[in-house]
């Protein structure tokens, strides 16, 4: 009775951590995107962080933020090749928005995702 009792919460315990697993998968690769698809999102991601971060610090300098190019002049920042996302920015003396826009075949990827002044990272 003991050794059956124990195998069944043995595998209640198994199916509870499968059942974790299985949300935490999901949260990598949203929506059904492809593995590659995901990989490159976070790479954009912490590219877009990284960008935003040096938007502020020039911000701490100057006053006012400053495009991308702006930025690279000043070699702020370095912004990667990625083969299907393209980066613009908008920016004023008070706010600006970095977007990342996603071109390629995956149709389950996020199409554009977008940083501003807060920090806040919102994917589309």
């Amino acid at each position: 009775m003991g050794r059956s009792f124990g195998f069944i919460v043995l595998l209640i315990v198994v199916a509870i951590g499968a059942y974790i697993y299985m949300g935490q998968v999901q949260t990598l690769t949203p929506s059904g995107a492809s593995p590659n698809a995901a990989i490159d999102a976070v790479g954009v991601r912490n590219d877009l962080m990284a960008m935003a971060n040096a938007e502020r610090r020039y911000w701490a300098v100057n006053s006012k933020y400053a495009d991308l190019e702006d930025l690279r002049r000043n070699g702020d920042i370095h912004i990667p090749t990625r083969p299907d996302y393209t980066y613009s920015a908008e920016a004023s003396e008070t706010s600006f928005r970095i977007t990342a826009t996603y071109s390629g075949q995956d149709p389950k990827a996020a199409k554009r995702m977008t940083v501003d002044q807060s920090m806040v990272l919102k994917t589309n």
